[in-house]
């Protein structure tokens, strides 16, 4: 210890010395010793869930005659303290701990205990009052599903609505702007900007359908279960008291799991919901490398669009922009990806009644949540909102591209098209001047057939006298 004032505190391995004005015990302190890691504690999301599930815990036992009212009134007072920030300096645990998160667990009922015991001014007892009919092996898997329910919902899916928005709106504005398609990042036949970006707001709408159906997983609580599953010390109703104290309080459906069993044993909700997550983040990151193209040059590079000039790109080329919003986004789905990685391999770690890599989980789940969600709303406003067209490049691109041949190909043939869109490249020549020449077809005829704006709704192009099929 240092020569700050301490404490003495016991448990059942004996005494040791805590903060003199810290509000956990003995069990947080030797975590505290035991795991000087990493410098990561457990996040805000994930001590708002313990919290509100202590709460909902005193109350189920009061209701179930367990606990007296003074003591589980003062329980539910504190822990929804617990719950709303005012005591996150006295979690000071590494995330890297106790696989069942025990160390955590234990942490929370120390500091509920104190602020209790100080309220009420008679002892409120750590393990015997505030994790009652509880164990570490069910309320840190309740916890986990929570916390990630709430922050998706309250979150992540409002920000994933608010990008769409976003898309639909310049999607719309733009509609009738018509530019240069690309396959293989070579030029292809046109698409109008509202297309391109419709297919971008597809995609996070079709995310948001995905998380949506992965909550009906992380709903189901796994609370009531205990040590092993048994329920062994729980009265028999006490999980579903718990689920519905929870949905009371958050206003989220949560329910009791069929098989508490597997909520112990397995994190099979937590890795589905990181996988959805990770396909959010590809989906992302097919949006932010699309700006990216877009943006770039202004002169060497495509040039179609210009995202918003937010700070100098470079220490030494004056001048110089970059699309650091969109380069933000793609690290951030990065890490997501990464956090996947590791939540798979914890959902690996169950060992026939527990998963003993839950802290892990927990800290990459809801860091992957809260990152996706920041990124979103960044990319939303400061990139989707107010990124402006290059009309001017986009007109001119168009006009020189050889694609526009496929139009021709039901009137001349592939072959013939073929060695239009060659010339017309070699030469650096518009389609309609070298396919007047080459096919006889009148200016107007050919006008008609390869309107850019035309070719982007599909079908077969109308007109063409049929000349050199």
């Amino acid at each position: 210890m240092s020569d700050k004032p301490f404490r003495i505190e016991r448990d059942s391995m004996g005494e040791l010395h805590v903060p003199a004005d810290a509000l956990y015990g003995a069990q947080t302190q030797r975590a505290v010793d035991n795991f000087p890691i990493s410098g990561l504690r457990m996040p805000r999301a994930f001590i708002r869930a313990l919290g509100l599930i202590k709460s909902a815990c005193a109350s189920a036992n009061h209701q179930l005659g367990l606990l007296s009212e003074n003591i589980a009134a003062v329980i539910q007072h504190c822990a929804e303290d617990v719950a709303s920030g005012l005591h996150d300096a006295h979690f000071p645990i590494d995330v890297f701990q106790t696989g069942s998160g025990t160390s955590t667990n234990m942490n929370a009922n120390e500091v509920i205990a104190n602020l209790a015991t100080q309220k009420l001014g008679s002892k409120v007892h750590p393990n015997d009052h505030v994790n009652m009919s509880q164990s570490s092996n069910d309320v840190i898997p309740t916890a986990i599903h929570v916390s990630a329910c709430l922050l998706i919902e309250e979150n992540l899916l409002p920000a994933l609505a608010h990008l769409q928005t976003s898309i639909d709106k310049r999607a719309q504005e733009l509609q009738a702007v018509v530019k240069t398609g690309r396959t293989h990042l070579m030029d292809a036949v046109p698409v109008t900007f509202g297309q391109e970006l419709s297919a971008w707001a597809t995609q996070i709408r079709q995310n948001m359908y995905r998380l949506q159906a992965g909550l009906t997983r992380l709903r189901a609580l796994p609370q009531g279960g205990t040590a092993v599953g048994t329920g062994i010390n729980a009265h028999p109703e006490f999980g579903n008291k718990v689920a519905m104290a929870l949905k009371a309080r958050t206003g989220f459906a949560f329910i009791v799991m069929d098989n508490l069993f597997v909520g112990l044993a397995s994190q099979d909700a937590a890795v589905e919901m990181s996988g959805q997550l990770k396909t959010l983040a590809v989906s992302l990151t097919k949006i932010a490398n699309d700006l990216r193209w877009m943006n770039s040059g202004p002169l060497a590079g495509l040039g179609e669009i210009a995202l918003p000039a937010l700070q100098p790109g470079s220490s030494i080329m004056p001048g110089k922009v970059n699309p650091v919003i969109p380069e933000a986004v793609t690290m951030v789905c990065a890490q997501v990806i990464g956090n996947d990685a590791t939540i798979t391999l914890g959902g690996l770690s169950g060992n026939f009644q527990l998963n003993v890599m839950l802290p892990v989980i927990a800290y990459n789940l809801l860091q992957s949540i809260e990152l996706l969600a920041n990124a979103a709303r960044v990319l939303a406003d400061k990139a989707i909102a107010e990124f402006t067209v290059n009309q001017a490049k986009i007109q001119e691109a168009l006009d020189k591209n050889p694609i526009l041949v496929t139009a021709l190909n039901r009137v001349i043939g592939y072959e013939k098209g073929a060695a239009i869109a060659k010339q017309a490249y070699a030469q650096g020549r518009s389609i309609i001047e070298v396919a007047k020449q080459e096919t006889g077809m009148s200016e107007a005829e050919l006008k008609q057939l390869l309107d850019p704006a035309k070719l982007t709704q599909g079908g077969i192009s109308e007109g063409g006298s049929g000349a050199g099929g």
